[in-house]
């Protein structure tokens, strides 16, 4: 299931706003080389906009995998386009769901809340 940037928190900024189309770049969020999550953004800029946004990291320190956290406060966290697997799990689950916001997929099975 798609998780929603910002979905806690009243103003969100423009970019999470948009919903995405075929036009735009998917990219990747690595946490100690390991990619942990994607989303489409329209340029490098907006895409850098919310891998900085600290809402993402604060989620991506919450969510664990197996019950071992994705993230820690020492984590090198990185992001690069995504290759053409991780693009194709991004589209099949966004797809899936049926939330229209700009959002966020986890690329690997995370635990449940």
């Amino acid at each position: 299931m798609p998780w929603i940037a910002g979905s806690q928190s009243r103003k969100r900024p423009a970019y999470l706003a948009l919903k995405p189309s075929a036009a735009w770049s998917i990219f990747t969020i690595e946490a100690d080389r390991k990619p942990v999550l994607a989303f489409a953004a329209k340029k490098h800029e907006e895409a850098d906009t919310f891998f900085r946004d600290e809402r993402v990291r604060t989620k991506l320190r919450s969510v664990s995998s197996g019950g071992v956290p994705l993230c820690d406060d020492l984590s090198i966290l990185r992001i690069r386009l995504a290759n053409a697997d991780e693009r194709a799990r991004y589209r099949e689950r966004m797809t899936t769901s049926s939330i229209g916001d700009h959002a966020a997929v986890f690329l690997i099975d995370v635990d449940k809340e």
